[in-house]
C-alpha cells in the first residue's frame, strides 16, 4: 500500500512534466506513447525509478533484468546514510569547516565574515580583482556570487552588504586551466569524482565533468549547466546533457567547442587527490568531490554528501548499457541493498 501511495504522489506531483517527457522520449527513441505511458508507470512501481531518470537511463531501449543494475534514488540515500556518520556531516554541509579540514587540497585563501571585521575583510581583498562569496550551507550553485573589486570599492559597505545577505564565506577566485577556459570561460568547470571509503579501503566510483552554460558564474546542473562523463584516460564522452532544458549538446552552445574527445588536463592527478582526501575522514565514507583544474593542477572546491546517482548512469555516456549498482555491491557486499536500515 505504501508503494502504491508513493507512486500516486509522484504521478500527481509531476503530471504535466510526465507527459512532456513522454513526448520527448517518443521523438528521441521512437517508442510509442502508449508503451511509454505504461512502462514508466511499471518502472516507477517496480524499481522506484522516476520519469526523468527513466529517460536519462535510456529505459525506452534498456529493458529486462538489466534494469535492476541501475542505482536508484532510494539506494543512493541508503549508501549515504550507512557510510556517512551523521555526527560528521557538518564537515560537508558547512563550507568553512570543509575548507579548513581539507585545506591541503583547497590551496586558496578564504575568510569567514562572522569571525572578522570590515578592516580584516579589506586586508584579505587587497590585490585581488574579484572574489567569490557564498552562503554557508546552500547547494546546487545557489548562494554563490562573484564580486568585482576596484580601487573605488568601499569595503565597509561591501562587508555590510555581504553580511546582511548572509554571504559569510569569502574565497579567492580560482583561475582555471586555459583548456577548460576555452570550453566555457564564464564559470569554473568542475570535475565531480565520487569515492567510497569502506572497511579501511578507498574506492574510486566514477567521474564526470560539469560545464557552465556561458551565462552563469557557476556550472551547476540546476543553474543551467550541463555534464559529460569522463573516460579513464581523461577524455570526455560525447553529448553533454543539460537537465534544465532536456537537451543534449555535441558542442558547447556558446563557445562551439566539441565535447567528444575533449581532454581534461591533470585528470589522473585529480583522481589521485580525491583518493587521498577520502582517507582523511573515515566517518565520511561516501563523498562527491568537486575539483577545479588550475594551470598547475587540481584543487578541491567542496565535498558533497548524497552525490548524484543519475548523471553517472546516463545512457549516452556509458559504453555498456547497464547501471552502476553492481559496482556498489562489489564493494559493499551483495546483500547491502537487501538489508534494512539500522
Amino acid at each position: 500500500m505504501k508503494k502504491i501511495k508513493a507512486v500516486l504522489v509522484h504521478i500527481v506531483g509531476g503530471f504535466g512534466r510526465w507527459f512532456s517527457y513522454m513526448d520527448i522520449m517518443h521523438k528521441e527513441f521512437g517508442a510509442g506513447r502508449v508503451f511509454l505511458f505504461f512502462d514508466t508507470l511499471w518502472v516507477l512501481f517496480r524499481y522506484h525509478i522516476r520519469f526523468l531518470h527513466y529517460r536519462v537511463f535510456g529505459f525506452p531501449v534498456v529493458r529486462g533484468k538489466v534494469r535492476k543494475t541501475y542505482l536508484t534514488l532510494g539506494q543512493n540515500f541508503k549508501v549515504n546514510d550507512e557510510l556517512n556518520d551523521a555526527e560528521y556531516m557538518d564537515i560537508l554541509q558547512q563550507k568553512p569547516i570543509f575548507l579548513q579540514r581539507y585545506k591541503e587540497f583547497v590551496k586558496r585563501g578564504f575568510i569567514d565574515l562572522r569571525e572578522c571585521d570590515a578592516a580584516a575583510f579589506a586586508e584579505f581583498c587587497k590585490g585581488k580583482d574579484s572574489i567569490f562569496v557564498k552562503s554557508l550551507n546552500d547547494y546546487g550553485g545557489h548562494g554563490v556570487a562573484q564580486e568585482t573589486l576596484t580601487e573605488d570599492t568601499d569595503y565597509n559597505e561591501l562587508y555590510k552588504k555581504l553580511t546582511d545577505k548572509k554571504y559569510y564565506l569569502v574565497e579567492e577566485k580560482i583561475v582555471q586551466h586555459e583548456q577548460l577556459d576555452r570550453l566555457c570561460p564564464t564559470s569554473v568547470n568542475t570535475i565531480r569524482i565520487v569515492t567510497i571509503n569502506y572497511n579501511g579501503k578507498v574506492h574510486f566510483i566514477h567521474a564526470l565533468m560539469r560545464i557552465g552554460d556561458g551565462k552563469s558564474c557557476v556550472d551547476n546542473i540546476c543553474r543551467g549547466g550541463m555534464y559529460v562523463g569522463i573516460y579513464p584516460d581523461g577524455t570526455v564522452t560525447p553529448d553533454a546533457f543539460c537537465d534544465e532544458i532536456c537537451v543534449y549538446f555535441q558542442q558547447h552552445p556558446m563557445t562551439g567547442v566539441k565535447f567528444e574527445g575533449f581532454e581534461v588536463p591533470f585528470y589522473k592527478e585529480a583522481e589521485e587527490m580525491c583518493m587521498k582526501a577520502a582517507e582523511i575522514e573515515p566517518h565520511l565514507g561516501y563523498v562527491g568531490w568537486d575539483v577545479a583544474i588550475t594551470p598547475t593542477g587540481p584543487v578541491l572546491v567542496e565535498g558533497n554528501a548524497y552525490p548524484g546517482f543519475d548523471m553517472c548512469q546516463n545512457y549516452r555516456h556509458i559504453g555498456e548499457k547497464h547501471g552502476i549498482k553492481p559496482e556498489f555491491e562489489r564493494i559493499l557486499g551483495s546483500d547491502f541493498f537487501k538489508k534494512r536500515k539500522k
